[in-house]
């Protein structure tokens, strides 16, 4: 079972339903941070046995000497990331997308691939919990490839949460892309509803299962309960202001501490969409 957590803008509370779903999951569960430009799921987890891995992608490198300069690697490139000035091929690593188009088309052979690293994975075990999260280096803007290397670490016999990027772009498609349910976080704001309604469109067109939770519930208008119930999206759970679960995250500690109500309410969502038993 794999359960997508996502939002269409930051500051939901993903993250934080995210870990709180993870630890009371009843049996052992991966937690896949995917927000891979700023993860801080660890942040609320006592992690032990942590590993670290750097990972790369293949970008394409020029032979000078035998590179004719013919054009033929910048008009398979539809991200502009190679180019032809006449005297040879010149690269801009930053942009692209290692499709290995540019090697493949080249007929002078002057094109190979090259590691090029964007940012590392994290790993470790705090009690049932296996939390695995993708950490971009700085300056680099490419976040779908180590978020799709952050997804293989799943193991396909163990229930997988995926705390998603925000908004509904490409980093947010590819962590959704072969979940089993999503789970889209917002709050009842005209912001919380337009962001949803995004969101929304985008996991029918996946064609995903999802559900919704209303985080501050009870502060904003009932806007988005109303749009929920005109579009039949089922509201999971909704969760009132709590000031001891804002002072909770300050200390980097569970909302559960804060709110252990809220351990039955997500059991049960557990129960709801197919994840096991309590």
């Amino acid at each position: 079972m794999k359960v997508a957590v996502a939002s269409g803008k930051g500051g939901t509370g993903k993250t934080t339903l995210s870990v709180a779903l993870a630890l009371v999951a009843p049996q052992p569960v991966m937690l896949l941070d995917c927000d891979v430009e700023e993860p801080n799921g660890h942040i609320f987890l006592t992690l032990e046995a942590m590993e670290t891995e750097t990972v790369t992608v293949a970008v394409p490198e020029i032979d000078a000497a035998t590179c004719r300069a013919c054009g033929e690697c910048m008009r398979i490139c539809r991200f502009n990331a190679i180019i032809s000035l006449g005297a040879k091929a010149l690269v801009f690593p930053e942009l692209c997308h290692s499709c290995g188009g540019c090697a493949r088309v080249c007929p002078s052979g002057a094109i190979s691939e090259i590691p090029r690293r964007i940012g590392t994975i994290d790993s470790g075990i705090a009690g049932h919990v296996t939390l695995v999260q993708g950490r971009l280096d700085v300056g680099n803007a490419m976040a779908t490839p180590l978020i799709r290397a952050v997804k293989r670490h799943a193991d396909r016999g163990v229930a997988t949460i995926i705390d998603c990027p925000p908004g509904t772009s490409c980093p947010m498609i590819a962590a959704v892309r072969g979940a089993d349910f999503v789970i889209l976080v917002t709050e009842p704001t005209p912001f919380g509803l337009h962001d949803l309604t995004l969101a929304v469109e985008t996991v029918r067109t996946l064609a995903i299962p999802f559900g919704v939770i209303v985080n501050r519930a009870d502060t904003g208008d009932s806007r988005v309960a109303d749009y929920c119930s005109h579009e039949e999206i089922p509201i999971l759970l909704n969760i009132p202001e709590n000031r001891r679960a804002a002072e909770a995250y300050s200390r980097g500690e569970s909302i559960l501490s804060a709110m252990p109500d809220l351990t039955a309410a997500l059991r049960d969502i557990w129960r709801r969409i197919g994840g096991g038993e309590a």
